[in-house]
């Protein structure tokens, strides 16, 4: 029997985290498949365009999101900014 990851709650600010639903694993032809239960969760339906925002910490490119392309006005910044703060905060730490 092949157990299921659980969800992992991660820390990223005062009152909000993000959480590891699952891993997924790209093809030869660099697609994946976004797990069923996820799609559900997030109300994603064949068709559906998703917005890939991508951001970098120190030259490398650390972050990837999934944003509904319905949705992204606005939330991205609301959504990812706190995240992308505390990335940032954490790659100047070690530097120094």
């Amino acid at each position: 029997m092949v157990k299921k990851p659980k969800s992992r709650f991660v820390p990223i600010g005062a009152g909000s985290c993000c959480r590891v639903e699952s891993l997924v694993s790209i093809d030869e032809r660099g697609q994946m498949v976004l797990p069923k239960r996820i799609r559900e969760k997030a109300g994603i339906k064949a068709g559906d365009k998703l917005a890939v925002v991508t951001w970098e910490s120190n030259g490398k490119l650390c972050c990837i999101a999934l944003v509904k392309a319905e949705s992204l006005a606005g939330m991205a910044r609301d959504l990812l900014g706190p995240m992308l703060k505390e990335v940032t905060r954490d790659e100047k730490r070690k530097r120094d």
